[in-house]
C-alpha cells in the first residue's frame, strides 16, 4: 500500500540543473511545487579537494562514472554496447555537483542546421526565444567572462570578471593571434567577483570533486537556497519509479522514499529533469496499458537519438613548467574558428576547440587522458617532464541524431531497488570521427605554434560522456517528437520534459546553460496554465 501525499500544482523529478532552475522560477510565481530528488545533499565537509587523497577519490569514490562510483545514490548503467562512457551525479544539483563549469550557449545556427546543412532536424525555437533567459541564468550561476566575443551573438556584461588564462593558455592564445584564428575567454559559471556567502575561485584546480569555498557554481548553492526561501519543497532520497497516468494525461508519480516506503505524489502537472539518460528510462518505466511502449511514447522517439559531443584531444608537451596544475581544469579559452560547415573539408558542420590545463601528480602518473607514463627507472625522468608542462586542447564535436543510438531498459541489471537499469547503445558515426582527426591536425599546428616540443593525441575520449542529449526530443509535429517547443508532452498536456533530452540537435559546446535557459523559459510557459492554484497574476 503507497502513501498518498497532498496535492500539489507541479511535482519536479530531478534537483539538478534543469530541476532547480524550473523550481526556482515557478516558486517565484508563487506555484505550489515539489521537486523528488533521488540523492541527498553534499556537504562540504564530503568534498575531497582539500585532502591528500583528493586524485585518488576522483578515481574512485568520486569518479563521474556511476558504475566506478557506486554511490548509495546512484543507479548502474549497462553501457556495454556503447563507445562512450555516460557520465552524471544525482544529489542535490545533480551533475553540476561534478562538472568543470564550463558555461557557453549554443549559437544561433546550432537551432537550424537542417535548414542550413541539409543534416539532423530544426528546432522548433531559436537563440532568440531563449536569449533573455540566459542573461537571467548568468546571473543566478554567478557567470564569469568577458563581453564581446565576435563569434557569438552580443550579450550583456558577465556578472563576474573572466577567470586568469594560465601560462599555458596564454601561449595558446598568442598562437591563435599568429595563426589569424578566433578564440576567447570561456564563460565560466565560477564565482571571481564578491558574494556575502562564498568565497571567489583561488584556482586551487580540481573543480571536479567540489568546491569547499563555494566558488564554482553548483546548483546546489545557487538555485536551490532561493528557491526553497521561495517556498518550493525539496525532498532528497525520492527514488521516482514511476510516472502515474491516465490516457492523456500525467496524474503525478511513484516514488520510494529513504526508507524504501512507496509513496505516491498528485500534481496537476509533471516535470522531468533527470537527464537524457534519466528521463528516457523514467518514461519507459512508466509504461501502462494506455501506453504499452513507455509513457509519451506513441512516436517511438523516447529513449532514440541519444547524442553525446564525441571528444578527441591533442596535448603539448612544453620544456618551460607551465605550473599547468594551477586554476580551474576545463574553463580558460575557446576557440571556435572551426565551428560551423565549410565544404571543403568533406564533413558538414564543426566543432570547438577548448583549452584545458594539466593533470595532477597521480593523474600525470597514471596517464589520465595521456598515455601511462613508464613504470621502473625512467618514471622520475618522464614524471618531471610532463608534470605541470603540458597544456592541451579537446576537439567536441557536434553529434547529430541518429534513432538507433539510444536508451532502452536493461534486461539484465537492476538497480538496488530491482529496477531495470538503463541501457545504452551508442556509435560514434563517421562525421565525427572525421571531425576529430581535422581538429586535432589543426590544433597540432597551435600547439606546435605555442612552442610544444612534443605532440601527444587521443582520437577519442571514451570516458567523456558528459552530456547526455536528445532522448525526449522536442518539434512540432507528434510522430516524430515527444515534446513541443515550450517542452510539454504530445502524448500528455500536462507532462513537461525539460532537460538535456529534449534537444534535437547537439550543437558542439556545453549544453548546461541552454538546458537552464530552455527550463526556464518552460517554467514561465508553464505557470500561465489556467489550471494551476496561485499562479502568476496576469
Amino acid at each position: 500500500m503507497s502513501q498518498h501525499c497532498d496535492r500539489v500544482d507541479v511535482v519536479v523529478v530531478g534537483a539538478g540543473a534543469a530541476g532547480a532552475a524550473l523550481t526556482w522560477r515557478l516558486a517565484n510565481h508563487g506555484v505550489n511545487v515539489v521537486c523528488l530528488e533521488q540523492g541527498g545533499w553534499v556537504t562540504p565537509e564530503s568534498i575531497p579537494s582539500l585532502t591528500p587523497q583528493w586524485e585518488r577519490a576522483r578515481a574512485r569514490s568520486h569518479h563521474p562514472n556511476p558504475n566506478i562510483r557506486k554511490n548509495a545514490w546512484d543507479y548502474p548503467i549497462d553501457d556495454a554496447d556503447s563507445a562512450i562512457r555516460p557520465l552524471m551525479y544525482n544529489a542535490v544539483g545533480g551533475s553540476t555537483i561534478a562538472w568543470g563549469a564550463h558555461f557557453p550557449r549554443l549559437r544561433p545556427c546550432d537551432f537550424a542546421v537542417h535548414s542550413l546543412d541539409g543534416v539532423g532536424v530544426d528546432w522548433p525555437i531559436g537563440y532568440d526565444d531563449l536569449a533573455a533567459y540566459f542573461e537571467v541564468n548568468d546571473a543566478m550561476m554567478t557567470v564569469a567572462g568577458l563581453a564581446g566575443d565576435p563569434g557569438n551573438p552580443p550579450r550583456g556584461p558577465r556578472p563576474c570578471p573572466p577567470l586568469p588564462l594560465g601560462a599555458g593558455a596564454q601561449r595558446i592564445a598568442e598562437a591563435y593571434n599568429r595563426l589569424g584564428w578566433h578564440w576567447w575567454p570561456v564563460d565560466a559559471a565560477i564565482l571571481t567577483g564578491t558574494d556575502p556567502h562564498r568565497s571567489p575561485c583561488n584556482n586551487c584546480g580540481p573543480c571536479d570533486l567540489g568546491c569547499p569555498r563555494g566558488a564554482r557554481s553548483s546548483t546546489d548553492i545557487t538555485y536551490w537556497h532561493q528557491a526553497i526561501a521561495a517556498g518550493a519543497q525539496l525532498r532528497t532520497q525520492s527514488r521516482v519509479v514511476k510516472i502515474a497516468s491516465v490516457p492523456g494525461r500525467a496524474t503525478g508519480v511513484d516514488y520510494l522514499d529513504a526508507d524504501g516506503n512507496l509513496c505516491h505524489q498528485p500534481a496537476d502537472h509533471v516535470v522531468m529533469a533527470g537527464n537524457g539518460v534519466g528521463t528516457a528510462r523514467l518514461l519507459l518505466l512508466s509504461a501502462d496499458d494506455w501506453c504499452p511502449d513507455g509513457l509519451a511514447n506513441s512516436s517511438d522517439q523516447v529513449g532514440r537519438n541519444l547524442m553525446h559531443h564525441p571528444t578527441g584531444m591533442v596535448t603539448g608537451v612544453f620544456h618551460e613548467d607551465l605550473q599547468g596544475y594551477e586554476g580551474p581544469f576545463a574553463t580558460s579559452i575557446v576557440s571556435q574558428e572551426f565551428y560551423e560547415t565549410d565544404s571543403s573539408r568533406g564533413f558538414v558542420r564543426g566543432f570547438q576547440a577548448q583549452t584545458i590545463r594539466s593533470d595532477g601528480p597521480l593523474g600525470t602518473a597514471l596517464g589520465g587522458y595521456l598515455p601511462r607514463l613508464p613504470w621502473g627507472r625512467d618514471h622520475h625522468t618522464q614524471f618531471d617532464r610532463q608534470f605541470g608542462h603540458t597544456a592541451s586542447i579537446t576537439v567536441t564535436t557536434e553529434d547529430l541524431p541518429n534513432p538507433d543510438n539510444r536508451v532502452t531498459l536493461s534486461p539484465d541489471i537492476t538497480d538496488a531497488w530491482g529496477v531495470a537499469a538503463p541501457k545504452i547503445n551508442y556509435r560514434v558515426e563517421q562525421r565525427c570521427a572525421d571531425t576529430i582527426a581535422f581538429g586535432i591536425e589543426r590544433n597540432t599546428e597551435v600547439l606546435l605554434a605555442a612552442g610544444a616540443h612534443e605532440i601527444l593525441s587521443l582520437p577519442l575520449v571514451e570516458s567523456a560522456g558528459f552530456h547526455l542529449l536528445g532522448t525526449a526530443r522536442m518539434g512540432e509535429n507528434a510522430a516524430s517528437s515527444v515534446v513541443d517547443g515550450q517542452c510539454r508532452a504530445h502524448d500528455a498536456q500536462n507532462l513537461w520534459i525539460v532537460d538535456g533530452s529534449v534537444f534535437p540537435t547537439s550543437g558542439a559546446v556545453n549544453p548546461t546553460s541552454t538546458i537552464q535557459a530552455i527550463a526556464l523559459r518552460a517554467a514561465d510557459c508553464l505557470a500561465e496554465q489556467p489550471m494551476l492554484i496561485g499562479v502568476l497574476d496576469a
